[in-house]
């Protein structure tokens, strides 16, 4: 059943995704977000037929406030973002967060990493949260990233 939910999640929020015809780029990548982190948060909840009818609860509310904070970063917001995340798993103590802040939108971020750890293939990761304050509105999210072969971080999860 894990396995299923796994699958099952993404492919919600892809199809979620591909229906939203009108939106830019930065608006459909907060809804994908939105709509992967909503759907695990849901699966977390009951069993059964309950459980499935959370995780599709939370890929739809996740959908709708993912797409409202894409919709609001602005290409200088999301390179802030990006350094800033960057910079903190790469050199980042623990549990002390980074900020970022365009000083032109007014948006804002945290991003707090957490131990780095080796997988069994030799690969760092970290697991991080991160905040995006838009418009004073604030939405949270977790996630793993894993730096690769040419010293990048690539997010795996989150």
């Amino acid at each position: 059943m894990k396995r299923l939910k796994f699958i099952a999640i993404p492919l919600m929020a892809l199809s979620l995704a591909a229906c939203d015809t009108g939106a830019g780029p930065k608006q459909s990548f907060g809804t994908l977000g939105g709509a992967a982190l909503g759907g695990l948060a849901g699966s977390q909840i009951g069993g059964g037929k309950g459980q499935l009818w959370a995780t599709g609860a939370g890929v739809l509310l996740g959908a709708l406030l993912g797409s409202e904070v894409g919709k609001s970063l602005d290409r200088a917001d999301r390179t802030y973002m990006q350094q800033t995340t960057t910079t903190s798993l790469e050199n980042g103590r623990s549990g002390v967060p980074a900020t970022w802040r365009n000083p032109d939108s007014g948006n804002s971020g945290t991003i707090i990493p957490q131990p780095a750890y080796q997988t069994n293939d030799g690969q760092y990761c970290r697991e991080y949260q991160q905040t995006v304050v838009v418009g004073g509105q604030s939405q949270k999210a977790y996630g793993t990233a894993c730096r690769q072969q040419d010293g990048s971080w690539k997010i795996i999860n989150g």
